[in-house]
């Protein structure tokens, strides 16, 4: 990505060439599956954050976390998608 950047920003042609490039399904899918990454590994981060203050540090809690934290991803994950697509 930060060659893509570096030719996007060096001239005119090169940003026709990385927009070309990046248009394409695979490419895409790609960011797509880099960004879903790092939206889970975002929303779970915060789970834990929220349990260092105290919350959910229960076997009930922490079950019930680790499925809020699947639905918040998909839902983000799903809207990243729209997004992209």
């Amino acid at each position: 990505m930060l060659y893509a950047l570096d030719k996007s920003l060096s001239s005119e042609e090169g940003f026709g060439q990385v927009k070309a490039c990046l248009t394409s399904p695979l490419a895409k899918l790609v960011i797509w599956g880099i960004l879903s990454a790092l939206l889970y590994h975002l929303v779970a981060g915060v789970r834990h954050l929220i349990m260092d203050m105290g919350i959910g540090e229960t076997l009930e809690g922490g079950k019930l976390g680790s499925k809020i934290v699947i639905a918040v991803s998909v839902m983000v994950i799903v809207l990243a998608g729209v997004w992209i697509w």
